[in-house]
């Protein structure tokens, strides 16, 4: 009988955690294999072989880097309506409650903002939003394990400086 009781419990509490809210995470599995979008995901190694260049705080930074995962729509002529309305989703998803706003800047047919998740003292995820009316946008999601604000700093400095060609 305890047996019984503890399945289903243990049901219970699997089936109310399951949240069928929609999230960001989900719009990237989602569109990744969308012909409109371009889905890239880099790991920390891709990084790690340019230790050489940093200095230890950006190397105690880069050690909090878990991966980057970058969407892009790619705007035509042909799919004008489908970006006005993933447009929409994405802003939508980030107006969400559980994102802290940071910053933002552009006008009205091009910019970007920085969005995280986490507290002032511990950064989990940090997401960059970059949108054009000529070429689509981007959703940018850099994922770390106790990542400090310091950190986010330093880690667009590691990119600068690694001077990655995503093509």
């Amino acid at each position: 009988m305890k047996t019984n009781y503890f399945i289903i419990v243990l049901c219970s509490l699997f089936l109310t955690n399951c949240d069928s809210k929609p999230s960001l995470e989900k719009y990237f599995v989602k569109n990744s294999e969308d012909s409109n979008f371009i889905s890239l995901d880099i790991s920390p190694t891709i990084l790690k072989n340019k230790k050489k260049i940093l200095s230890d705080d950006e190397k105690k930074s880069l050690s909090s880097f878990e991966k980057m995962n970058i969407l892009a729509f790619k705007l035509d002529a042909a799919n004008t309506s489908v970006y006005e309305a993933e447009k929409a989703k994405v802003q939508e998803l980030l107006n969400a409650d559980k994102y802290i706003f940071l910053m933002k800047a552009g006008s009205g047919k091009q910019g970007f903002s920085v969005s995280y998740l986490g507290t002032d003292e511990k950064v989990d995820e940090i997401v960059v939003y970059a949108k054009s009316a000529e070429t689509g946008f981007a959703v940018v999601r850099i994922l770390g394990n106790g990542m400090t604000p310091t950190d986010m700093m330093h880690f667009i400095g590691i990119i600068q400086k690694s001077k990655i060609d995503l093509e």
